[in-house]
């Protein structure tokens, strides 16, 4: 029988941590992060990481475990959420993931083999080699041959995307297509819930938050970052932090690097929105801030018929 699981998911800043807080408090439950960028100590205004007193006591897993100069990757986050949804599993608690990074989320949910598609510099070197030689036109007629679906997805100049899909398929025998139709089937039974807004409101929720953090410090935990040589770090690409560094540097003005940050964390909600819809099975919920108590307790009582079932 696969591990029944909660997740919650929706945009930045659309009430996903208030509501796995009422879930684990409710169903004894353990909140898993699903967000990409909260796995690193010390970045906590730009990440919006949930803080102790939000945790109201409840476990959290994956906030706080790297240093912020290390890499993260995907594979990496699958196989320590997995670890984690097997140890909360194993004490009888109920599994709560909840973020918006859907990348991430997905990779939990669904049978990616990550070990299979790990990146080689020599092949990378190999076909860059070949397209010099012969052209682009010539990888890519290849990649129409082997997987004329994939093909269909990728501009006949986008190298790296070119030479990623020809990678999967010599190193692994199967194409990039192949690969990504094994991964519908979820080795859990996830209910997956929503959360979405009305977008005014949303991306006006948006633009309170940043102000928000940066009257909370934002831009000195960016320039604390810059100042230990962590520049050029995995960490320092998350929204929050690139938008800032033009203006540490002297590029921009600081009303210039807000906006920047306003926009960019406004269309990364749209993107989310668009990624959730298009790759997961999801119950959504609109949410306004004047009904969300409502909205919360249908949710949980929707959760509660789903843990349940047999």
């Amino acid at each position: 029988m696969r591990k029944k699981i909660i997740v919650i998911v929706g945009p930045t800043a659309v009430g996903k941590t208030a509501l796995s807080i009422e879930a684990a408090k409710k169903f004894d439950g353990e909140v898993i992060s699903g967000d990409s960028m909260q796995v690193y100590r010390h970045l906590n205004i730009g990440t919006a990481k949930v803080t102790k007193e939000e945790m109201k006591g409840i476990p959290h897993h994956l906030i706080d475990i790297l240093h912020p100069g290390d890499n993260f990757s995907v594979a990496d986050f699958q196989h320590r959420v997995r670890e984690c949804i097997d140890d909360i599993y194993s004490r009888n608690k109920t599994v709560i993931i909840a973020g918006g990074t859907g990348l991430y989320i997905q990779s939990v949910l669904y049978d990616y083999n990550f070990s299979d598609q790990a990146r080689s510099m020599d092949y990378q070197e190999e076909i860059e080699k070949e397209i010099k030689e012969k052209g682009i036109e010539s990888a890519y007629n290849r990649l129409k041959t082997v997987d004329p679906d994939q093909a269909a997805k990728i501009h006949p100049n986008n190298e790296r995307r070119l030479i990623r899909a020809l990678e999967v398929y010599d190193r692994t025998g199967f194409t990039m297509t192949e690969q990504q139709q094994r991964q519908h089937e979820s080795r859990y039974d996830p209910y997956i819930v929503g959360l979405e807004m009305e977008r005014t409101i949303l991306y006006n929720r948006i633009n309170r938050r940043v102000e928000a953090m940066l009257e909370q410090g934002l831009l000195e935990e960016v320039r604390r970052m810059v100042d230990q040589g962590l520049e050029y770090s995995q960490a320092m690409r998350g929204i929050g932090y690139k938008e800032l560094l033009p203006y540490i540097k002297g590029e921009i003005s600081l009303d210039q690097a807000v906006e920047l940050l306003k926009r960019n964390s406004r269309r990364f909600a749209k993107r989310q929105y668009t990624w959730f819809r298009n790759k997961m099975s999801v119950h959504w919920y609109g949410i306004l801030p004047e009904t969300k108590d409502q909205v919360f307790e249908n949710i949980l009582k929707d959760l509660e018929g789903f843990l349940r079932k047999k």
